[in-house]
């Protein structure tokens, strides 16, 4: 969490102007915040100190310039004797607090009744545990700030809800071997890393395969691949290797996905020797 220069915890995040939903929503927020203390009889500096926020920032937060955190508004509902009144706000709030593409990308999930995953590079963010996300945005260049990077762990922290759901979709992960090797964030964020995997890949509806690296050549080589269907019968999925790395959904797109797919879960290791290859990492950190 980051801290404001007068040693009170910052709010929340920025704004972003070009998401309209999310900073409406935001504004909104923010008036009726402005409303309760005037009501209340108080200053802004005072309501920031009995809250334990800075003055600019209440202000920010009440201008819609700034998303606040779940823990301020249940401050600000405590102190303005709001009665839960400015507590239930987090519901809105939660619609916007993460950044535009991470919420649709959240929403598909949290639609999709099976997904499919074939991740090259990284560990698949559905996967990461948050440790091992936020070394991944600390690394980013040009450099997120500390907030952007507090934000980004939350988003992709959020997208884990997924694995909560009833009825529980089905969650098929192939992981190329050099992504569970590389030591992200230190030998003990790899090694929890590698726990949490193995105990994913213990859930009944989660299949998690490993491809080795001898494998010389197989259909994931040209990138990433990921593949969401619908209780409709509705599909969407994009890969770094086709169609310019665009999402499609059209049938016959889809199916050239779906042909990879399929070959590369066939070539990978089966989920209980990708447990055991994970056991047989875990035994090395």
């Amino acid at each position: 969490m980051s801290v404001d220069s007068d040693g009170t915890e910052e709010p929340g995040w920025d704004v972003d102007p070009e998401d309209e939903q999310g900073a409406a929503v935001v504004a909104a927020l923010g008036r009726q915040l402005k409303g309760w203390r005037e009501a209340a009889g108080m200053r802004v500096a005072d309501f920031g100190a009995r809250i334990q926020y800075g003055e600019d920032q209440v202000r920010k937060v009440e201008a819609g310039k700034r998303i606040p955190r779940p823990e301020y508004l249940d401050r600000a509902d405590e102190v303005l004797g709001a009665r839960g009144q400015i507590a239930s706000m987090r519901a809105d709030l939660e619609q916007v607090r993460y950044p535009k593409k991470v919420r649709d990308l959240a929403r598909l999930e949290g639609r999709a009744v099976e997904i499919g995953v074939y991740g090259i590079h990284v560990i698949h963010g559905l996967l990461q545990t948050a440790e091992h996300a936020r070394a991944l945005f600390e690394m980013r260049q040009p450099a997120y700030s500390k907030d952007e990077v507090e934000r980004y762990v939350a988003a992709r922290m959020a997208r884990h809800s997924v694995f909560g759901r009833e009825p529980a979709p089905a969650l098929n992960f192939v992981q190329e071997e050099v992504t569970l090797r590389r030591p992200i964030g230190g030998t003990m964020v790899w090694r929890r890393q590698l726990e949490h995997l193995w105990e994913v890949s213990q859930l009944r509806n989660v299949a998690l395969q490993v491809m080795p690296n001898n494998r010389q050549a197989h259909a994931g080589m040209d990138g990433s691949i990921e593949v969401l269907k619908f209780e409709d019968g509705a599909a969407v999925g994009r890969s770094e290797g086709a169609f310019h790395g665009r999402p499609v959904s059209d049938p016959k797109q889809l199916r050239i996905l779906e042909l990879r797919y399929g070959i590369i879960r066939a070539q990978a290791l089966t989920p209980p020797k990708s447990r055991a290859f994970i056991e047989e990492l875990l035994g090395e950190t």
